[in-house]
């Protein structure tokens, strides 16, 4: 009966005995940390260059010249040119209007006659007088009928300077009668007819020189840095400071494009909106096409030229002024630069970059220093070029 009860005893016993055992002998798991994975990024190597800055702006296109025409006399329209009408072209020295001149020729023939008399008077005084002169020097004469013969050479003297002034002036309204074009150029508009009568000194048209135009362009204060104008220079600019400008506008269904110089900077800034207004000047010569007036045209002028320059796409750049470095053992580090400008799509970094770092330009969501990363170079379409 004991024998019964002992063997099976023993079976648990030694059952529990090697469970024991085997625990006790088995290798411990050690827990495992996963590997991170490296993200793939894509890398512009960094290539330091000098940048042509450019400042963008827009403005109308305005005549370098305009003037009214005022007739200097008074009289009634007699005839009128085929060019003095609205847009009408014209050359300088072109007849634009005539006035009935008939009282005015009149005028001038009466001047030349009373200039024909005092010639006369005044050769017959300067007779008599040399002749006193004469006598007197024999003691011939009076002292008395000298001085007569001296009073009267002096009035003939001065009513022949007093004829010529009144024959020229005479001569000038007879000519003034005759309306001409100061210039070449255009008609911006009129205000005369045939048979009208137009006093002296009132306009009846104004017209615009059509050889060269000009843009007022305002610009931040802030981008004249980017321009070589020398600080605090106002008014016409010498012409070795003029800089280039390049207008450009959609006209007749095509993109134009006009060459000038800025040739002058206006004294005063804006008190709202902080910009100062520069003016471009543009020759028609050598043009494709004609600057028209009022024109609405976009400009990009040309600034100074930067040394050491690296250009990245505006994606580059985190949070303030950072950038993402990818080291040599390709982990990210965070960098501080010195932005020298930024456009919509790019931006220009004047420090904080050696020539052939490798910048992270990937939009990463989490970016944290020393993070692993798998760089690839970047494309063509990962780094868009902007210009100005």
């Amino acid at each position: 009966m004991m024998r019964k009860f002992l063997i099976p005893g023993l079976i648990v016993i030694a059952s529990v005995f090697g469970a024991l055992t085997l625990m006790a002998t088995s290798p411990k798991l050690e827990p495992s940390v996963p590997e991170p994975i490296a993200a793939t990024v894509r890398v512009i190597e960094v290539q330091p260059q000098a940048v042509q800055l450019t400042v963008h702006s827009q403005g109308t296109v305005a005549p370098n010249t305009e003037t009214e025409l005022i007739p200097e006399v008074s009289g009634r329209v007699e005839w009128i040119s085929p060019s003095l009408v609205n847009g009408g072209n014209f050359e300088a020295g072109d007849e634009l209007l005539r006035l009935e001149d008939r009282d005015y020729a009149s005028t001038l023939k009466r001047a030349n006659a009373a200039l024909s008399r005092a010639e006369a008077e005044y050769e017959h005084a300067q007779f008599e007088f040399e002749r006193m002169e004469s006598l007197e020097a024999r003691q011939l004469t009076s002292r008395s009928m000298m001085e007569n013969s001296l009073r009267a050479f002096r009035v003939a003297e001065a009513t022949l300077q007093e004829a010529r002034a009144g024959q020229a002036q005479a001569s000038r309204d007879l000519e003034r009668t005759r309306i001409r074009a100061p210039f070449t150029g255009l008609v911006r508009k009129e205000s005369v007819d045939i048979g009208q009568f137009v006093s002296r000194g009132a306009a009846f048209a104004t017209v615009y020189a059509s050889a060269d135009a000009e843009v007022r362009l305002p610009i931040a204060d802030r981008q004249l840095a980017f321009l070589n104008l020398p600080v605090g220079i106002r008014g016409e600019l010498p012409e070795d400071l003029q800089p280039e400008v390049t207008l450009s506008a959609e006209y007749a269904g095509q993109l134009l494009e006009w060459y000038g110089r800025i040739v002058r900077t206006e004294a005063q800034i804006d008190t709202m909106s902080r910009m100062v207004q520069v003016v471009a000047r543009i020759s028609n010569e050598g043009q494709a096409a004609p600057l028209s007036v009022g024109l609405f045209v976009n400009a990009e002028i040309q600034g100074l030229i930067a040394d050491n320059i690296v250009r990245l796409p505006r994606v580059a750049l985190r949070d303030g002024n950072t950038v993402l470095v990818v080291d040599e053992g390709n982990r990210l580090r965070l960098r501080e630069v010195d932005t020298l400008r930024l456009y919509q799509d790019e931006v220009l970094i004047k420090g904080g970059l050696s020539s052939g770092e490798r910048v992270c330009v990937s939009p990463l969501q989490t970016a944290v220093d020393g993070m692993p990363v798998s760089p690839i170079p970047a494309t063509s379409a990962d780094t868009p070029i902007v210009t100005g």
